[in-house]
């Protein structure tokens, strides 16, 4: 049986709008093979999901959100002909977006998400006709901002001071007094940074995280559906720790899960973190498994929200 794969000239596939993407087909066969052309796809779009129950929504809406195409290009590579046996290699090479070229969409940056997602995908089918299954193989690529429209301006060093005390929880704590300061505008190639102190805690601390959190909202209708679903948790500290000891923070952005915060028409994708202190309770082991990002009897937390750009 034939084989048949894709290959990207960059190990890592990143690519920006304005780039060639380049590579070869490579198809192995014991014998010669028959075809009535080789053509090569590329598809972007925007795929939306709202999950039965989010926001009140009912379940007869699931899935009826169409994807929002960003690009879509088919390219003849071969007309029909003959490959022979062994190992053979087509080369190809495609403008992703040309001058004066009219586009589906904006070229988003790739972004896994829950409900949205966007995804550019290189396809190649080689068609053998009715009497033989055709050939086909299947490459997800990344696309990152175009360096013409990467922000130029350095982010700015300010990071925003919060506090966590009885009067800031919306349930009753025993008197404690958390500080600190994180960044609330981060560049997707830099670290997440700030610092927290336990200035003074009468309940031994259990544990000290940060999770990372991502907010995906789809316009259905009239209605925007909103979501928010965790990302990461970065642990800060474990265990109780000593007052007045400045704990640094420090958070890796994963890729693909992240990307530059968005506000378009249908959808917005944005961010935020939130700090997460555990008090040693019975009933947090009672509940090992609950949401972290619910407020509990045994947490202290603090929500601040984060812009991701992707700059210089």
């Amino acid at each position: 049986m034939p084989s048949i794969e894709l290959k990207l000239s960059r190990f890592n596939r990143i690519y920006q709008p304005s780039d060639l993407l380049e590579g070869k087909i490579v198809i192995k066969s014991s014998s010669s093979v028959s075809h009535y052309g080789i053509v090569l796809a590329i598809n972007g779009s925007v795929n939306l999901q709202v999950r039965g129950g989010s926001a009140g929504v009912i379940e007869s809406f699931y899935g009826v959100v169409k994807p929002i195409p960003i690009v879509k290009k088919n390219i003849e590579i071969r007309t029909s002909g003959k490959i022979g046996p062994g190992t053979t290699e087509i080369p190809f090479s495609i403008n992703l977006r040309q001058c004066g070229e009219e586009n589906l969409g904006r070229f988003y940056e790739t972004f896994h998400g829950g409900n949205i997602s966007i995804q550019y995908l290189i396809t190649v089918d080689v068609m053998r006709g009715y009497l033989h299954k055709s050939l086909s193989a299947t490459l997800e690529f990344i696309v990152e901002t175009d360096k013409a429209d990467i922000r130029q301006s350095p982010i700015s060093p300010e990071m925003v001071v919060f506090y966590i005390t009885q009067d800031t929880q919306k349930h009753p704590l025993l008197p404690e007094l958390k500080t600190g300061k994180v960044s609330t505008q981060c560049s997707l190639v830099e670290p997440l940074t700030g610092e927290l102190t336990v200035e003074a805690s009468s309940v031994p601390i259990q544990s000290i995280d940060l999770h990372l959190l991502r907010v995906e909202s789809i316009l259905l209708g009239e209605r925007i559906v909103t979501e928010t679903s965790l990302i990461q948790t970065t642990q800060v500290a474990d265990g109780d720790v000593c007052s007045k000891l400045m704990m640094p923070i420090y958070v890796i952005l994963p890729r693909l899960l992240t990307c530059p915060t968005v506000f378009a028409g249908p959808f917005s994708i944005e961010f935020k973190v939130c700090l997460v202190i555990t008090f040693q309770s019975e009933l947090a082991k009672l509940h090992t498994k609950s949401d972290p990002t619910t407020p509990r009897l045994w947490l202290a937390m603090e929500t601040l929200p984060l812009e991701l750009v992707r700059a210089k």
